[in-house]
Formats: structure tokens, sequence, C-alpha cells
């Protein structure tokens, strides 16, 4: 009787470490996706919450609302809180059309609408959802 406690026991344990382990996923630079989008007001050049944002229109240097500002996510550059001014110079309005510079791959980029901090922060952490997953990025050299 002893025995058969100790196996049931045992496939127990085991089978929880391998549901834990598919929950978990391996955090790794495929997660990241190459840009992440904040949404913005070009007009006062501040943050505004991803909410605003509610379709994919590009910004052209005129027109008011609110539009996505994509950012490379291994550029270390800093994300401004919701509500803080931006810099158009760590990156595009337009959906970008290629990888970025130093990924070592080629093809069409990944792209991020919204997830990040709306205190603001390091563009390389992404919320991911789920059971509070989130991934740091990395900036290769």
């Amino acid at each position: 009787m002893t025995e058969r406690r100790m196996r049931s026991a045992g496939i127990t344990l085991g089978l929880t470490a391998l549901v834990a382990a598919s929950l978990t996923g391996c955090s790794n630079d495929d997660d990241q996706p190459d840009y992440a989008a904040i949404c913005v007001d070009p007009q006062t050049d501040q943050r505004a919450s991803d909410d605003n944002c509610k379709d994919e229109r590009e910004y052209h240097g005129s027109g008011a609302g609110f539009f996505w500002f994509y950012m490379a996510t291994r550029g270390g550059a800093l994300v401004p809180p919701i509500g803080g001014r931006y810099n158009a110079g760590n990156g595009t309005y337009t959906i970008p059309q290629s990888r970025p510079a130093g990924t070592g791959t080629s093809g069409s980029p990944t792209i991020k609408r919204g997830g990040l901090d709306p205190g603001g922060g390091d563009i390389g952490t992404i919320s991911r959802g789920g059971f509070g997953k989130s991934v740091k990025g990395s900036s290769g050299g």
C-alpha cells in the first residue's frame, strides 16, 4: 500500500512540474517583438493611453488625433509615462517595414502595439498578460 501511494505522489509531482513548465515557457529574444508602439498625440508630443489609438492610422506631419509611435525594443530607449513628453527621434510614426539593424534576421518585423508600462520606463519590458509574465529585452552589440 505504501509503494502505491509513493508512485501516485511521484506521478502527480511530475505532472505538476510539466504543466508549470509549459505555462512558463522559454523566455528569450525570440519572444521579444522588434518594435513596440505607444499611443501618442503628436500635436502635444505627449504619450496617451493605449485606449485612444483605435486603428493603425499613420501620422504624416498633419492631422489631429492619436497615433501609434513605433520604437525599436532593442535600442534601450526609455518610454515616458502617460501624459509625459516623448522624443520623436526615438522612433517613427509609420509602420516599420523591416527589422531593426543588428537583429541578425531578415523578413517582416514583429510589432506589439501597446502593453508598455503606463508609468514609463525601459522599452525592453513588455507586459505579456496572462500569468503576470513579462519579458526583458536586451540590447545587443
